[in-house]
C-alpha cells in the first residue's frame, strides 16, 4: 500500500474506542467536580506527575490536572538524559552525584528498563581546552566509582578508536578521549507512562484543563476552579490540600493564592536542535566549552540531539522558543568537536526550548543548583519547583513525605506512609525491550508481511510489554499496521492507542509527545489533518 492510500484509509479507522479505554473528558470532569479529593496536583510536568503517582500509591484520593498536555512544556524539552551529573564533581558535590547515580540505576534497571537505555559518552580533550587529560581521566574514573562501576570503569581512549565509533569527531589537536557511562530516554514517553501509573493507582487525571481560580474555605486553599480548554466547560475540584507543581508558572499560581507573594524562582532557557545523522554513532559526545559548561551531541531516536544553552529568561513561559542566536550558539559549540558536514543547517529537523526552574537569587544560571524547593503559602497551598529528570522518582517520594508530615494532618490519617511503599515501583509495561522486540517479530500475523524490524524496536522501547496490545490492534486492522510516514517507524495503531489510552486530544499531543514524527520533521499538514480526524472520532 502506498503512503497516499494508507493515509486515505485512516479516516475510516478507530471509530469506536478500544476496550479498556480511558474515560471520556465529560466523564472525567463530572468525576472531578462531584468527588472530594485528598490532594489536587496542579501541573502535569514530571514533578507533579511523580507526586500524584506516589500519592495514589499511598492510598490518597488524588486529582491531577494540567492546562496543557502531560509533559507539554519543560518536561518534554530536556536533554533526554538520566545521568549522575559529571559536572557536579567540579564543585565537590560527591554525595549529590552518588545519589543521582543511584536514582539513574533504579530507573534504568528496575523502574523503567523498557524506556531507558545505556549510553557511552566520549569526552574529548583538545589542546588548549579547559581541562587536561589527566584531570578528566581521574574525573571519569571517580564518576564511574560513584556508580559502583555499574557502567564499566571510566578511562581514557585513543583518538583513533574514538573516531571509529563517532566518524564525525574532530581529531585535529585531539589529545585523548575520556569515557564514561550514563543513560538516556524519551522524556515525553517516560512522563506518559508515569501518568498511566498514577491513573492505574486510582488518580483521576485530566489534561488541557486550566485553573482559572483557587477555592478557599476559611482562608485556606481547598480546591480550584477550572476550564476545559477543548470544550470550554467550567468546573471545580475540591481537595483537602492543593499542590502547585506548575513549573515555570509556579509564581503565577502563588499570586492567585496571595497577590502579594514575592517571586520564588528564576528561569533559565535551554535550547536544543535535532538533526539527521550523516552516519551511525556508537557513542555520545560531551564536550567541555568552559570550566562549567558542557555541550552534548547525543545519538537519539536515530537522530542527533545537540545542546544545550543556558541563559536567564524573563518573558512569558508560554512564549519560550528557539531563535537564530540559539541555533548559531549550539552549532558553533558543537563545532568544537564535530566536523562541519554533520552541522549543516539543512540537516536540522526540529528545534525546541524549555525553561529550567531555579531557586530565586543572584548569580550565573549555569552555576545554579538544580534543587527542589517546597514552600507553603498564606492559604496553605504547597508549591514545589525545580529538580531534574534523573531524580523524578525520588522527588515524588520526597514531596509526599513533606505532605504527610504537615502539621494538622491536612491529608487525614487514612493513608499508607510513602516510606512503606516498595522503593522501586515499576512503571507500566516494564519488560526487557529486546525480548519484546523479538516476540513482535516472531509473532507477527500469519498471513501478510511481518512487522518491520525498526517498528518492532520502536514499539518495544516506547511501550514495553504494552507494545503487544498495539500489535494486536494492527493485526486486527491491517490499515492500522501501515506506517504514518514511510521514513518513521510509527504505525497508525499508535495514534489510536494514544487517543484511547494516553489522553491525546490534539495532533500536537500525538505527533510531538506520543510519537517522534515532529522531531523527525515529518509531521506534514496532511498527516496532521489525518491524525486530528482520527482523534475526533472518539
Amino acid at each position: 500500500m502506498t503512503t497516499q492510500s494508507a493515509l486515505q484509509s485512516v479516516p475510516a479507522l478507530g471509530t469506536h474506542p478500544a476496550s479498556g479505554s480511558n474515560p471520556s473528558r465529560a466523564e472525567t470532569r463530572e468525576q472531578l467536580s462531584k468527588a472530594s479529593y485528598d490532594l489536587l496536583v496542579i501541573g502535569g510536568g514530571i514533578l507533579g506527575i511523580s507526586t500524584a503517582w506516589h500519592a495514589a500509591q499511598s492510598g490518597l484520593r488524588v486529582a491531577l490536572v494540567d492546562a496543557g498536555d502531560w509533559a507539554g512544556a519543560t518536561s518534554s524539552a530536556s536533554s533526554k538524559l538520566l545521568h549522575g551529573g559529571l559536572r557536579y564533581l567540579q564543585t565537590g558535590a560527591v554525595k549529590l552525584v552518588a545519589e543521582n547515580h543511584f536514582e539513574r540505576r533504579a530507573v534504568s534497571r528496575q523502574v523503567a528498563p523498557h524506556l531507558a537505555n545505556p549510553l557511552t559518552f566520549y569526552l574529548p580533550v583538545y589542546k588548549g581546552g579547559p581541562h587536561g587529560a589527566a584531570k578528566l581521566g581521574a574525573g571519569v574514573f571517580a564518576y564511574s566509582a560513584l556508580s559502583a562501576f555499574g557502567d564499566g570503569v571510566g578511562h581514557l581512549l585513543s583518538p583513533a578508536k574514538a573516531a571509529q565509533d563517532v566518524p564525525e569527531l574532530r581529531t585535529e589537536n585531539l589529545k585523548a578521549v575520556a569515557v564514561y557511562g550514563d543513560d538516556q530516554m524519551n522524556d515525553a514517553r517516560m512522563a506518559l507512562m508515569t501518568v498511566r501509573a498514577a491513573a492505574e493507582s486510582g488518580a483521576v487525571v485530566l489534561n488541557h484543563a486550566e485553573v482559572t481560580g483557587l477555592r478557599f474555605t476559611k482562608g485556606r486553599v481547598t480546591g480550584a476552579d477550572l476550564r476545559d480548554r477543548l470544550s470550554g466547560d467550567e468546573f471545580g475540584v475540591n481537595a483537602r490540600l492543593v499542590l502547585n507543581a506548575t513549573g515555570p508558572w509556579v509564581d503565577h499560581l502563588r499570586r492567585l493564592e496571595d497577590p502579594d507573594a514575592a517571586p520564588s524562582i528564576r528561569l533559565s532557557k535551554g535550547a536544543h536542535l535535532v538533526l539527521k545523522r550523516t552516519s551511525p554513532w556508537k557513542a555520545a559526545l560531551a564536550t567541555p566549552i568552559d570550566k562549567y559548561r558542557i555541550t552534548f551531541a547525543l545519538p537519539w531516536e536515530d537522530m542527533l540531539l545537540l545542546g544545550t544553552t543556558d541563559e536567564e529568561y524573563e518573558g512569558d513561559p508560554a512564549d519560550v522558543a528557539v531563535n537564530d542566536n540559539d541555533i548559531s550558539q549550539i552549532l558553533d559549540e558543537a563545532a568544537f568537536s564535530i566536523r562541519d558536514q554533520q552541522l549543516d543547517r539543512d540537516l536540522i529537523t526540529y528545534a525546541f526550548a524549555g525553561l529550567r526552574v531555579l531557586p530565586g537569587g543572584p548569580g550565573d544560571t549555569a552555576k545554579a543548583k538544580r534543587e527542589t524547593v517546597v514552600t507553603e503559602g498564606r492559604g496553605g497551598m504547597l508549591s514545589v519547583a525545580g529538580g531534574k529528570w534523573t531524580t523524578f522518582r525520588h522527588i515524588g517520594r520526597t514531596v509526599m513525605q513533606k505532605l504527610q508530615a504537615l502539621p494538622g494532618h491536612p491529608l487525614g490519617d487514612d493513608f499508607e506512609p510513602v516510606s512503606a511503599l516498595p522503593k522501586k515501583l515499576p512503571l507500566p509495561g516494564v519488560a526487557n525491550p529486546r525480548a519484546v522486540a523479538h516476540r513482535l517479530l516472531v509473532d507477527g500475523p500469519a498471513p501478510g508481511p511481518r512487522m518491520a524490524a525498526d517498528t518492532a524496536r520502536h514499539l518495544a522501547t516506547h511501550y514495553g510489554s504494552l507494545a503487544f496490545d498495539i500489535a494486536r490492534m494492527a493485526n486486527d486492522d491491517p490499515a492500522l499496521a501501515q506506517r504514518v510516514h514511510p521514513d518513521a517507524p510509527e504505525i497508525w495503531a499508535q495514534v489510536v492507542w494514544a487517543r484511547d489510552h494516553e489522553w491525546a486530544e490534539t495532533a500536537d499531543d500525538v505527533l510531538r509527545r506520543r510519537t517522534t514524527l515532529t522531531i523527525r520533521g515529518l509531521a506534514t499538514d496532511e498527516i496532521r489533518a489525518r491524525v486530528q480526524d482520527l482523534l475526533d472520532k472518539k
